[in-house]
């Protein structure tokens, strides 16, 4: 499988108490050796600790979506699950993989009595940009540990039903 590099110009950073688009360059690289990476650590992790992963492959059996969420709920009033990782390879973008994904880590966090769905988003204005289209906003509740290992993570939540 081709590597899946995207070249993103603009991030948001929280300053001066608001959201605001940066030039920030990165490139974004999830080929098959960081996928692997991924299963042989964060994937397994998971696992272990009882979380669910679902992954989609193309024709060729390639890896090409996956969405992880963790299973302990957490939170003030152990409101929220963890939606660990949600991925879509760059040349499947804008198909919909990553809102089925969504839908079903939605489907599972209310079945395990979550009442929100906590993301840590990747800060890229395409992240947010999906994640604000999913119906997620900034985290009335911000999970520290979260949030310290991932600084520049967009720290969101998505509301399962009414508290």
């Amino acid at each position: 499988m081709p590597c899946c590099a995207a070249v993103c110009y603009t991030c948001w950073r929280y300053e001066n108490d608001s959201w605001q688009l940066k030039d920030i360059p990165f490139t974004e690289e999830w080929d098959n050796e960081l996928k692997e990476e991924i299963v042989a650590t964060d994937f397994t992790n998971c696992l272990k600790s009882g979380g669910f992963i679902w992954g989609i492959f193309n024709s060729s059996n390639d890896l090409i979506a996956f969405a992880a969420l963790l299973p302990h709920l957490f939170g003030s009033k152990n409101q929220y699950l963890q939606l660990m990782q949600l991925h879509v390879s760059y040349e499947y973008r804008s198909c919909g993989l990553g809102k089925q994904l969504f839908e079903i880590c939605t489907q599972k966090a209310t079945q395990l009595g979550a009442k929100k769905l906590y993301v840590s988003a990747h800060s890229a204005e395409e992240s947010c940009g999906f994640y604000e289209k999913v119906g997620c906003v900034d985290a009335v509740e911000i999970c520290k540990q979260i949030a310290e290992h991932e600084p520049y993570g967009r720290q969101m939540e998505y509301v399962l039903c009414k508290m």
